[in-house]
């Protein structure tokens, strides 16, 4: 059987990503995506996670810039019951933002403390799942909209090495599919967290304004990714009537 094939029937179709490849996206791929800070990254990451689960695929969804609230009121215009797919364990919703602000989340998955040396002892126990891939599904997707946020906690070495060796290593994971699409600041941090983080994933996503000409516009570009085809140019997004983001090729 082509290998393509394969895939398409262990995992469902990424949307925006795979709007941009030639074949299928292999599972347990794993993507970087650097976007400017203004840029329609927090959307993207939203309709990548609804049209995931629209299509009977489970996400792992690590909120880190805004309220869980607010994800699931996003969600829902983007036509998921959020309440329903946490009962159902198709979505599991991390909060990360209420320890950005010091305070005690009151959802039932979070994290009390973002260093670290904290994360990592829960990491290794899965005590309380963070991050932690939905195991022995090939239709896992975990989304971490902001990791630069760990920058604000940490110092620059240990967090990363926590990414590379804990948040996307593959060999505790297996045999987990899960797709992982993680988020990073652009010309947040040194060079050589870019270069280290760039390393270790398979696939680089690049969202960026644009604000050369008369009007803003949102750009994004699949900068390069590992054993599928792809167009590397950018295209413009825009956004429909339920803030989903749609790319015009």
């Amino acid at each position: 059987m082509n290998a393509n094939r394969v895939w398409e029937h262990y995992v469902p179709r990424i949307p925006l990503i795979e709007d941009l490849t030639t074949t299928p996206i292999p599972p347990g791929s794993r993507f970087l995506v650097e976007y400017d800070s203004a840029s329609e990254w927090y959307n993207a990451s939203l309709t990548i996670a609804a049209g995931w689960l629209r299509s009977g695929g489970r996400v792992a969804y690590n909120a880190a810039t805004q309220p869980p609230k607010n994800i699931r009121l996003r969600l829902k215009q983007l036509g998921i019951d959020p309440e329903t797919a946490e009962e159902s364990e198709s979505l599991h919703l991390y909060d990360w933002y209420s320890a950005t602000l010091g305070q005690k989340s009151v959802e039932r998955l979070n994290e009390d403390s973002l260093k670290v040396a904290d994360l990592s002892v829960v990491f290794l126990k899965e005590s309380k799942g963070f991050m932690e891939p939905i195991r022995e599904s090939s239709t896992g997707m975990m989304i971490v909209d902001d990791i630069s946020t760990l920058d604000r906690f940490n110092e620059e070495k240990a967090w990363v090495e926590f990414v590379l060796t804990r948040l996307i290593a593959r060999e505790p994971f297996r045999p987990s599919r899960q797709i992982a699409v993680i988020g990073l600041v652009k010309g947040l941090h040194s060079e050589r967290v870019y270069k280290r983080l760039e390393a270790a994933f398979d696939g680089i996503i690049d969202l960026r304004l644009d604000e050369s000409g008369e009007e803003t516009r949102n750009l994004m570009r699949i900068k390069t990714l590992r054993n599928v085809g792809f167009d590397s140019r950018w295209h413009p997004l825009s956004l429909d009537n339920k803030f989903e983001v749609i790319l015009k090729k």
